[in-house]
């Protein structure tokens, strides 16, 4: 988006892909896109309250989620409808791709979650991974994913390290 200030905020669809079927579609408005790093923001797009039992994701919650062109993984911030921030929820995905209204994202079932003060930051679906056969199926991409794993828990750790990744 250029920095023209009358350019009205875009829409567009965050189409999240798994196991090649599409594993849920929403609305989102473009915050920016640098030409690396795409950023958009949205509601909570499920039907009603998801308590993952470390932090609920309910309506009126709001999401900006970064996603990367060059990177294997996207950083979701988490924040209530007070505007209190709850946390980061971190997808481990293949690089994105921004195509007319689309922003298609391959969910590969590795996830990370870090609080908001810090104090839990946990890898999360790794079962899932595992169960997936991409290891089998595609090496590479198997062990691309475990290095994004590896990266994003070592930013999550850091005091301010995942800050400084979105600023």
């Amino acid at each position: 988006m250029s920095a023209n200030s009358a350019e009205r905020p875009r829409s567009l669809d965050v189409v999240l892909v798994k196991a090649g079927r599409t594993k849920i579609r929403y609305a989102a408005e473009l915050v920016g896109d640098d030409g690396t790093r795409i950023a958009v923001r949205a509601p909570w797009s499920g039907a009603g309250v998801r308590d993952f039992g470390f932090v609920r994701f309910e309506p009126g919650d709001v999401f900006t989620e970064y996603y990367w062109r060059d990177r294997w993984y996207a950083v979701k911030e988490v924040r209530a409808a007070t505007g209190a921030l709850k946390g980061w929820y971190c997808d481990i995905t293949r690089p994105a791709t921004l195509s007319g209204g689309e922003l298609v994202v391959e969910d590969l079932d590795l996830d990370l979650w870090r609080s908001a003060d810090g104090t839990d930051v946990r890898r999360l679906d790794e079962d899932e991974f595992a169960e997936s056969g991409l290891a089998e199926s595609d090496p590479e991409a198997a062990a691309a994913a475990m290095a994004a794993l590896d990266e994003l828990e070592a930013f999550a750790t850091v005091e301010g390290a995942l800050e400084s990744l979105l600023a």
